[in-house]
């Protein structure tokens, strides 16, 4: 939730004067980018963390009233406006699960309600509503696989009721979901992987009775790795038009699709690095979203012209943009010194209440290190006194496939506040830097990603940033994964590691976990553990934890679904078996905590482990 800016109500929060400056970093209330209901724009959906929880909220921008919609001990950021804009459908989980179903509240305020009675909880994949009031809702199960429902009213209409009829028109064991639904609903777009890689959809247009328009398949059934990805149909009655990703050209760039007339339009958007779109709402234009070497910006390009034009926004990442029907363009911008904002190309500030504004932080350097498999680009922040050699935390992106940017992240900043600089490594695996990069992350997963992170750390020493006696080895779901695993296979390079919601035990957690990582895992390891029982030991941290030499704090929680909690204490059972020091923080939650006392409380149990066991640093307080 780092990509959010400050929030509209801050009257329940408490005074941050008084706190240190990464808490208060923490604790500054935030937004995300407002979505806005297709046909009627003035009704908005964000999220805001202003009682101190990442919740929903509805925003009237002609009356200026802002009212929470959901209110759950563990927080909700899932949701969605209908194009009308009378109704918000939001995703109800049991403590952050992510097992649950879809509840519908009138956007005035009311009753919640389930959008679709007959459906039984399952994992979410993907949702699309039409503008008749039907919709299509994709599920996911360890026993179905995937499966996607059309929902509607008998005769037409719809809302959320026993009388609502549902009917399932796709099921498949592997992964899919529902991309986007046309305007006037005729036409459906799924994303599939029935070719049996996880890392590459295929695209199929459906009716609503299920029957095939046309498909799109770039994988020429598995045997080629292009991947495909729905952007949008055109936001204008009669159009059939689909925005699509592709990377046919080595890179995500888009085009132009017609499944009815069966034509392909390439478009002049000759960028580097990643490149994606969204359509203006007229549907005469496209807004470009291009990310490059860790910092992002925006284009606009009219299909036909020779090429786009910069849409200025200051350097740094825009998290999302949205084109609004006046032609102006929203987004959501930070750098890793500024906290986020919502702007706005009239030169407005969309979200600007009173309250308490987050401290900046350092600004990033970049670094561009050669290692086994390329260039590796890394972001450093160091404290702002001294010179180093600092202690240094190496903070390691999740995903795999995502990448570190230069935006605003209060983690890092507490680090640096405390007098580490902070590393951070667009390791193989990460996005942005092209496909060949992205797609390296295969059979050998985990310990690709740590070359990269080891060569990155072998430079730091060397240039003299690092103190190689406090290296710290850091990060969340697949960082964390890869934290134990470097603890393993490289235990002298660490002094110490902290690992958040991690895999530790690869094989458990495959047999655990949700059953769209289950096909990403038999991709990326080309299997599953009893096909290829050597790769899986080879990429798991309990294989190496009787190397591991460091001093390990782990933190979980408990009804984490992606790194389920099994695994992590079969692990953490092998480190206190034999004495190993290490500590254990268990949290009722499930992929991370949406509450933020809970997300400080967690930076200051790791602050505190690694000043105990580093020394040196800053006070804890600081």
């Amino acid at each position: 939730m780092e990509g959010m800016s400050e929030s509209p109500n801050v009257s329940t929060r408490p005074e941050l004067s008084t706190t240190p400056e990464w808490e208060q970093r923490f604790r500054a209330p935030r937004v995300s980018l407002p979505d806005w209901a297709e046909d009627a724009p003035d009704r908005s959906l964000f999220v805001s963390n202003a009682t101190g929880t990442y919740e929903l909220y509805a925003w009237d921008r002609v009356s200026g009233r802002q009212r929470q919609v959901t209110d759950r001990p563990n927080g909700t950021t899932d949701g969605v406006l209908t194009p009308d804009g009378e109704a918000i459908w939001w995703f109800s989980d049991t403590d952050g699960d992510e097992f649950g179903v879809w509840m519908r509240q009138p956007f005035g305020g009311g009753e919640d309600e389930p959008v679709a009675p007959s459906l039984a909880p399952s994992y979410p994949a993907g949702l699309a509503i039409g503008r008749d009031g039907s919709a299509v809702i994709g599920r996911s199960t360890d026993e179905d696989g995937t499966t996607i429902h059309l929902v509607r009213k008998p005769g037409g209409g719809g809302g959320a009721s026993e009388s609502v009829e549902t009917v399932e028109i796709y099921r498949h064991r592997e992964s899919a979901g529902v991309g986007d639904l046309s305007h006037d609903g005729t036409l459906i777009a799924l994303e599939h992987t029935e070719h049996g890689d996880a890392m590459h959809s295929a695209l199929r247009v459906v009716r609503p009775d299920g029957s095939t328009v046309a498909e799109l398949d770039d994988t020429e059934g598995g045997t080629k790795e292009l991947g495909l990805a729905v952007l949008g149909f055109a936001p204008v009655a009669g159009d059939t038009r689909l925005l699509v990703g592709h990377q046919r050209r080595g890179r995500w760039e888009p085009m132009i699709w017609d499944p009815v007339a069966g034509t392909e339009t390439a478009l002049a958007v000759d960028l580097p690095g990643d490149v994606g779109a969204e359509w203006y709402p007229d549907g005469s234009a496209l807004l470009i979203e291009h990310s490059f070497e860790a910092r992002s910006e925006l284009w606009r390009y009219e299909p036909g012209a020779p090429g786009p034009v910069r849409v200025e926004t200051p350097a740094g990442t825009v998290s999302g943009a949205t084109a609004r029907p006046d032609g102006t363009v929203e987004y959501l911008w930070s750098s890793a010194a500024q906290p986020p904002v919502v702007r706005s190309t009239s030169g407005a500030v969309v979200l600007d209440p009173p309250g308490a504004k987050a401290p900046p932080s350092v600004p990033v350097e970049d670094v561009w290190v050669e290692g086994p498999g390329g260039r590796i680009h890394a972001l450093v922040q160091k404290p702002a006194a001294g010179d180093g050699p600092f202690p240094t935390v190496f903070e390691i992106h999740g995903g795999p496939t995502w990448h570190d940017s230069d935006a605003f992240a209060s983690g890092p900043a507490a680090w640096v506040d405390h007098g580490f600089a902070v590393v951070r490594v667009n390791y193989r695996g990460s996005t942005g830097y092209g496909r060949a990069w992205t797609d390296a992350l295969k059979h050998r997963v985990g310990l690709i990603e740590l070359e990269d992170i080891a060569a990155v750390r072998d430079w730091s020493v060397k240039s003299g940033l690092a103190d190689p006696e406090r290296l710290v080895l850091a990060g969340g779901s697949w960082g964390g994964y890869l934290t134990l695993l470097g603890l393993g296979t490289q235990p002298d390079a660490w002094a110490l590691g902290l690992a958040a919601v991690p895999v530790a035990d690869y094989v458990t957690a495959y047999h655990d976990e949700m059953e769209a990582l289950k096909a990403m895992d038999r991709t990326l390891l080309g299997g599953t553990p009893e096909e290829v029982p050597e790769r899986f030991e080879a990429s798991s941290p309990l294989t190496y934890v009787d190397a591991v030499r460091a001093p390990v704090y782990i933190s979980a929680g408990v009804n984490d679904p992606r790194c389920p909690i099994r695994q992590v204490e079969n692990y953490v059972d092998r480190l206190a078996a034999r004495g190993a020091v290490h500590e254990v923080y268990r949290y009722d939650a499930g992929h991370g905590s949406l509450v933020v006392e809970e997300r400080i409380k967690q930076v200051r149990l790791e602050l505190g482990f690694a000043l105990k066991h580093l020394g040196g640093g800053d006070a804890l307080g600081a």
